[in-house]
């Protein structure tokens, strides 16, 4: 085991390395600069001056380092991310990696939490759904399932603060931040509670996705499993139902699911863009937002590099649960 993963620990190296290169290059190739964009702002407080503006887009393209040749830039960048210094943000000038320390524990807090709920929830709905296939139960869930999976979450988003959040309708949660005025010198538990009821909407909306995606998962891989002859012969035994299906069927039929979280994790992250800017939750997803409006580059490559090996990590936690999970398979294997 321990060899295994120093070798996957190893290949995300390149991997990773790789990543960085293409999304680098995406990044400083795209429409439009830092250099340009301080030109605009500063015509806006009245610099019109055409001789003065071409200067401030040469001083910032030196401050930035922008003047050079794109592998230089690279090369430079790298060597500073080496030492986890991603640099200062364009702009205000704060050192990235303290921007990103900030909102990186709460953009974790909603993706874990959100996935903690999908499975809780898939998992029973996929085994339901499985033990009574083509029942009324079944086909319901198929079709509300699936109209989940198709919603946008900025559509649910809008809908859940209009019916729920104080728009015409009811206002039973909060729509915006993490807490409430003040609540950082509450006691505990009254914080917490807080904490909590901020996080219902937001939670909400990354959870649907991810909940449709694994029953369906689930469902499909119980299926197979009480198809097979050892199912059979479980129930040839005279072993209940309820043994059959949470002894026997429910471990092999996890294993699908299992592997799934190296690709909902990223999908988690990348959810969070839109939900956090949309609740003003201050996450990573809406920090990376507000970064790629200001053409921020140290943020959008920290946020990009920290995603990247946020989801090579998870496809390898998924292959290690795949081993814990299936005592068919081994590292050796892998």
């Amino acid at each position: 085991m321990g060899r295994y993963i120093l070798k996957r620990l190893l290949l995300i190296v390149p991997t990773l390395l790789g990543i960085t290169v293409v999304t680098f290059a995406i990044i400083q190739l795209a429409p439009g600069n830092p250099a340009l964009l301080k030109v605009q702002m500063s015509r806006q407080g009245g610099v019109g001056d055409q001789a003065v503006a071409q200067a401030i887009v040469e001083q910032t393209r030196k401050l930035y380092g922008l003047d050079k040749p794109l592998p230089v830039r690279y090369w430079i960048w790298l060597k500073r991310v080496v030492t986890l210094d991603f640099g200062n943000s364009y702009k205000d000038h704060r050192p990235v990696m303290d921007k990103i320390l900030e909102v990186l524990p709460v953009t974790l807090q909603l993706s874990v939490l959100s996935i903690f709920l999908s499975y809780l929830i898939a998992i029973p709905i996929g085994v339901y759904s499985a033990v009574r296939q083509d029942s009324l139960w079944d086909r319901a869930a198929t079709i509300v399932l699936f109209v989940l999976y198709s919603l946008p979450n900025f559509w649910v988003a809008t809908l859940l603060i209009v019916y729920l959040g104080g728009g015409d309708y009811l206002d039973l949660f909060p729509v915006y931040g993490l807490s409430s005025f003040d609540a950082e010198r509450w006691p505990f538990w009254r914080w917490l509670a807080d904490r909590l009821w901020h996080l219902v909407l937001p939670v909400g909306c990354l959870t649907y996705g991810g909940l449709a995606s694994l029953s369906r998962y689930m469902r499909a891989g119980m299926i197979e499993v009480i198809r097979q002859d050892y199912i059979l012969t479980a129930r040839a035994k005279g072993l209940s139902e309820k043994a059959v299906v949470f002894k026997h069927a429910l471990r092999n039929s996890v294993i699908p699911i299992v592997t799934f979280l190296a690709f909902l994790l990223p999908a988690m992250i990348g959810g969070s863009v839109i939900v956090e800017s949309i609740f003003s939750v201050p996450g990573m997803g809406k920090l990376g937002f507000e970064a790629v409006l200001s053409r921020d580059y140290p943020v959008i490559m920290a946020i990009a590099t920290i995603s990247a090996l946020l989801t090579l990590v998870g496809m390898l936690l998924s292959d290690i649960l795949y081993v814990l999970v299936d005592p068919r398979i081994s590292f050796e294997r892998l």
